[in-house]
């Protein structure tokens, strides 16, 4: 009767091992190992804790083995009883035991009390939580970026608890499309963006605001999308109200636009269903920033654009009738734009810009008239010509003032004549007053140094090598700080906003520090290596763009227009001569 009952025991461990693997979606030898585990603290609650007890259950048969093991130490070393054995017990006991070598003590069974039970049940239900936790967190985290399917749990202060099947996600409330309402038991897609790995488990977090869930849904829609055919290069939401995407194919004969928009809308009507009735602008993606640039502007009409690419800064100016389409709604439109290009968008409307142009120009021919003791006519025929300063007209090369209409050798050489001696005179007074100042003569030694450029310095309190070498790029060339309503403002420096580069300032005050001391030249070298652009690689070359690459090399633009003529010449040739028997025309 024990031998039957005893077997019983070990098949119903076996089934119940099994039965929790599978519920849990873990391997059986983790639940195994568990209540091996349970095992062992039971029997130190019942043999004492500081005995080193360990439990073995056999995974085909179910029989349980439980061991005292104690670890074969010098007699000199010992140091816990319950745990080690000298060496000279040990002998007595098996002849060939050695230093580090274990003797197991196997242990009677015993019957587990109420205490040991619940104790023993709780060791296993946490190691099948963490192993259902890990299985958890090794399914999802290779599933970043992909669009999941799940079904709405609850709903806890606009935040979304997700059924996902094995585990549970949730699109937190600003992950959320606006006015979207959910409710318990509800279908929802939402895109995978992160799992993070926590003590109560791993936390899964979905979003149906990302850009990039939009981007997943046209990979869905439209199959040139999923085949790579048609790239979305770039993409911007204001979810739940509209969105830009833009697109490029690359298959010239394949329209992306039309692609992404499907026979009658089809295909991007259920993108715009599946996001609440989001409007989506598709625009044409292009390598120019400048075209890209007045694409996402769409439906606005755009006259100009100006880029700054230091700063990645672009005005854009169109009709005034054109501002407001432009803009949009609470500057959803440029707001979108700007998302989408990765360039800060500045617009003006021609009205402004004419004005501005208008005061410049007057600026301009103010300036020449009193540089070059000129009349208004002839200043504002200078200005007009595209002279923006003294210094372009002092040393500007005569042939281009001949070419002006009216204008001579003579009228030439006597305007350049003023204009030297104007800059002449406004020298000596600016290094009489940065003198006055107190910005010492070494300061005037620097490379780029000019003593309007030392009279700045000397205003803003700069007045030795050391004070310049203290100055990092943005006291020269100015910078942009968030202003208080959030949006980034201009802060001058001391020179006026591009006059001088930042890499520029970056050398300058270098190079005084080399003077000052602080760095050695070697600083300097490493610095201009860094900034030497980096030869273009061949590896993301056509093969087109790799032969003409060749042919420079070789000799030049001369040498590859060369080559080409004669490519052009062998085929005329070829022509001529009947060319291939099978291409020629049959009479």
């Amino acid at each position: 009767m024990n031998t039957i009952g005893v077997s019983a025991n070990r098949l119903e461990i076996l089934q119940i091992a099994k039965a929790v693997a599978e519920e849990k979606s873990i391997d059986q030898r983790i639940v195994v190992e568990a209540m091996q585990e349970a095992i062992e603290k039971a029997a130190k609650a019942k043999y004492g804790q500081e005995h080193d007890i360990r439990a073995k259950i056999d995974a085909t048969t179910g029989e349980q083995t439980l061991w005292r093991v104690q670890t074969v130490v010098a007699d000199a070393d010992l140091e816990d009883e319950s745990k080690e054995l000298r060496l000279s017990e040990a002998k007595r006991i098996d002849s060939e035991l050695e230093i580090g070598s274990e003797l197991k003590e196997e242990l009677p069974p015993f019957d587990f009390g109420r205490v040991a039970a619940q104790t023993a049940k709780q060791v296993i239900m946490q190691k099948v939580r963490d192993a259902e936790r890990e299985r958890q967190y090794n399914e999802y985290k290779d599933r970043v970026g992909e669009i999941i399917n799940g079904i709405v749990k609850r709903v806890e202060y606009g935040h979304i608890i997700v059924d996902l099947g094995r585990a549970e996600g949730i699109i937190r409330r600003n992950d959320g499309i606006p006015r979207e309402n959910f409710q318990p038991n509800d279908r929802v897609r939402a895109y995978l963006y992160k799992v993070s790995r926590e003590v109560k488990g791993p936390q899964i977090f979905l979003s149906r605001a990302a850009p990039d869930f939009m981007v997943k849904l046209f990979a869905q829609e439209v199959p040139e999308v999923y085949d790579g055919v048609i790239n979305i290069r770039a993409c911007a939401r204001d979810p739940g109200s509209r969105a830009k995407i833009g697109v490029i194919s690359n298959d010239s004969s394949i329209d992306p636009v039309g692609a992404c928009v499907g026979m009658r809308g089809a295909r991007v009507q259920a993108v715009v269903g599946e996001l609440s009735g989001e409007k989506i602008d598709i625009i044409p993606w292009n390598y120019d920033d400048a075209t890209f640039i007045v694409n996402a502007l769409q439906p606005a009409e755009v006259s100009k654009v100006v880029l700054d690419e230091e700063e990645r800064r672009v005005e854009v100016v169109v009709a005034d009738d054109q501002f407001p389409l432009a803009i949009g709604r609470r500057g959803q439109n440029v707001r979108l734009a700007s998302q989408l290009t990765g360039w800060q968008i500045d617009l003006v409307t021609e009205s402004a810009d004419s004005e501005r142009y208008q005061r410049e120009f007057q600026e301009r021919t103010d300036l020449f008239m009193k540089a070059l003791d000129a009349d208004e006519t002839l200043a504002q025929l200078l200005a007009s010509e595209g002279f923006e300063t003294v210094e372009e007209i002092a040393f500007v090369a005569p042939e281009d003032f001949i070419q002006i209409e009216g204008f001579d050798e003579d009228v030439a050489a006597e305007l350049q004549e003023r204009a030297r001696e104007f800059l002449d005179r406004l020298a000596a007074e600016n290094d009489a007053k940065r003198r006055e100042l107190g910005v010492e003569d070494e300061v005037m030694e620097l490379d780029s140094m000019t003593p309007a450029f030392a009279v700045k310095l000397g205003q803003e309190g700069v007045k030795t090598v050391e004070d310049v070498a203290g100055l990092v790029p943005d006291d020269i060339t100015g910078f942009r700080e968030p202003g208080p309503d959030g949006k980034p403002v201009w802060v001058e420096g001391i020179l006026k906003k591009g006059e001088m580069r930042k890499d520029d300032a970056q050398m300058f005050i270098m190079k005084a520090r080399v003077i000052a001391g602080w760095i050695e030249q070697d600083a300097i070298e490493q610095l201009i290596a860094a900034q030497q652009p980096e030869e273009t690689s061949t590896a993301d070359l056509t093969e087109e763009e790799r032969a003409l690459l060749a042919l420079g090399d070789l000799g030049g633009a001369d040498a590859a227009d060369a080559a080409l003529e004669e490519l052009e010449f062998d085929l005329d040739a070829l022509a001529a001569e009947g060319g291939d028997d099978e291409a020629a025309p049959k009479e």
